[in-house]
């Protein structure tokens, strides 16, 4: 078999090398409690897109900073369940939620489906920003240079959480039937999602960005999604004197940090020859999950679409 990584057998066994600060559980529970005092304030718009058998909403809430951020959210017109199911779902990097024709087999399904926009990317969350330092060419690397609490990525993840918990406490949706699934940077945020909120009960990330920093650089795939960490180090600290801080640093937002946290059960693809977000760095995270989990692998598939995974992904979603 081709190989850009590690041989299979040590990827099962890689727990990952990018350090973790010795205050993280510590930030977290600062972060969710700053979360905690932030008023969701959910507003429920009907769409202009809707359909006989599912009603659709731009929904808005307020997430930290007092940024108003976006989701689509759909739910069945006539649910033969009440409570029901509901799954969110997270986008790529830059991306969006998209069209809301792909979230309907869920709605016909009988669950409610939530679609997050990722504040300042390509959909209609608003971004207040407001980190010291450089932000050009990426997400990453805001407020590298301000306090760890300006991190862009910390932020994202607490939106993934007040949408969960806007969800959750709807009177249709079942709290204890929620599932959370997305690709790349969307997988990433499921990661953070389950970990943050534990009662995510089924997650289904693909691919997933965001995972062990130091080993990407150390891989020199530095460049396309993680292009930004390679300009900033240029720019920045050409001569690497500040290597281990930054990299610490951005253990804060390091799903394999987060990992242990998630309580669900996991469904998880994995492309052994993706050299954007490469199989060390996911299986760094997969690897410090210990709820029930289980990996898709897909030999010959890089950071793309995997044939029939969304197919198992949606019917690990239906046993929901």
């Amino acid at each position: 078999m081709p190989m850009i990584d590690m041989p299979l057998e040590e990827l099962r066994v890689y727990r990952g090398i990018n350090p973790k600060p010795a205050d993280f559980d510590a930030y977290w529970a600062a972060a969710l409690a700053e979360l905690e005092a932030t008023a969701p304030a959910p507003e429920f718009l009907p769409a202009e897109f809707q359909t006989p058998f599912a009603e659709c909403f731009d929904l808005w809430f307020t997430g930290v900073g007092g940024a108003r951020v976006y989701a689509k959210y759909l739910r069945p017109r006539h649910a033969k369940e009440v409570p029901h199911p509901a799954v969110l779902q997270f986008h790529g990097y830059s991306g969006s939620s998209g069209d809301w024709q792909d979230k309907l087999g869920l709605a016909a399904l009988g669950f409610s489906v939530a679609a997050l926009d990722v504040r300042g990317q390509g959909g209609r969350s608003q971004d207040p920003g407001g980190a010291l330092g450089n932000t050009l060419h990426g997400h990453i690397i805001r407020g590298l240079d301000d306090a760890p609490e300006r991190l862009f990525y910390r932020s994202v993840f607490l939106d993934t959480v007040q949408l969960a918990r806007v969800v959750m406490a709807l009177p249709e949706v079942d709290a204890r039937r929620v599932g959370a699934m997305g690709m790349s940077q969307g997988g990433a945020l499921t990661l953070a999602c389950a970990a943050l909120e534990p009662r995510i009960r089924r997650l289904a990330p693909m691919c997933p960005f965001l995972c062990d920093y130091r080993r990407v650089w150390e891989m020199d795939l530095a460049r396309d999604a993680y292009e930004e960490l390679r300009n900033w180090f240029r720019r920045f600290d050409p001569r690497h004197e500040r290597e281990t801080e930054i990299f610490t640093r951005l253990g804060y937002v390091d799903c394999q940090h987060l990992a242990p946290r998630i309580q669900g059960e996991v469904l998880m693809a994995v492309g052994l020859m993706d050299e954007i977000c490469p199989p060390s760095s996911q299986f760094a995270a997969y690897n410090r999950i210990t709820a029930p989990k289980e990996m898709a692998l897909f030999p010959d598939f890089a950071h793309e679409h995997y044939p029939g995974f969304m197919d198992q992904a949606f019917q690990f979603m239906a046993g929901l």
